[in-house]
């Protein structure tokens, strides 16, 4: 008998010394390891799959969540958008603003995946995604909806098209802690960086990654003005960010800049 963990899974078992691998092999599914479980018969076997989860950015406040098999989509660009961005198949979708430039959720239907879609405030739970979404102010007196995603332990914040700094305290305990903040920087009619700074700062976020590559430009001078506002560099600009619940211990306000693939 195979039985299936996830990382989260497999490294209780081991912390807690309750599995001790002591024979692998790959397989198309993940690593196979041989059982060694206390009361459990010889022909019992464990497959776990090392995922790590990879962001990408793909222009304004599109991002793209990958943690194993299970791919999320936050504010996707639709067809009618200001700017193109990739098309892939996602399993759950969030919305956070009624705009072609947040909500382009027919782009993320492809071969066998048709993403379940959030567009609004709540609690949700789906296919072991954990979410909340909070009612702030958009842009234009819109409703824009902040997402708190929890995925194998790690906890996602994505802003949206945010407009202004000032999230109650009852919104600001609904999203609690935060490990990686999607922060809206491209401007317009988005936060501006000082607002931006102080978003960041109630919200204590382990990693930040700043959203500029708006409709307009390349979001270069966007970025670098946020940056300047928050007192970071920033570092090279990263194709992607993979990601482990461990690398997070330590940090601490991170500016990570992923380069948009839009």
């Amino acid at each position: 008998m195979v039985l299936l963990l996830s990382q989260s899974q497999f490294e209780v078992l081991t912390e807690f010394d309750i599995l001790r691998p002591c024979a692998a092999f790959q397989t198309r599914r993940g690593l196979l390891l041989s059982r060694a479980i206390l009361r459990l018969p010889r022909h019992f076997f464990f497959c776990y799959n090392p995922s790590y989860m990879v962001i990408t950015y793909c222009g304004m406040a599109f991002m793209k969540v990958q943690f194993g098999d299970t791919t999320l989509a936050f504010n996707p660009l639709g067809k009618n958008a200001e700017m193109s961005g990739p098309r892939f198949g996602a399993d759950v979708a969030f919305v956070s603003l009624k705009d072609p430039n947040f909500n382009g959720t027919e782009q993320l239907s492809y071969g066998e995946k048709v993403p379940f879609v959030v567009n609004g405030p709540g609690e949700y739970e789906i296919k072991g995604v954990y979410v909340k979404g909070v009612a702030s102010e958009g842009p234009n007196n819109k409703i824009n909806t902040i997402y708190s995603v929890v995925l194998e332990g790690i906890s996602l914040c994505h802003l949206g098209s945010l407009a202004s700094p000032d999230i109650p305290t009852a919104a600001l305990e609904a999203i609690g802690e935060v490990d990686v903040l999607f922060v809206p920087a491209w401007g317009g009619d988005a936060l501006s960086t000082a607002a931006a700074d102080k978003v960041v700062a109630a919200l204590e976020p382990k990693i930040i990654i700043p959203l500029f590559k708006g409709p307009k430009g390349d979001g270069k001078d966007a970025l670098k003005a946020f940056l300047k506002e928050i007192g970071e560099e920033g570092g090279t600009p990263l194709d992607k960010l993979t990601l482990k619940k461990k690398d997070l211990e330590g940090k601490e306000g991170e500016v990570m800049v992923l380069e948009s693939v839009a």
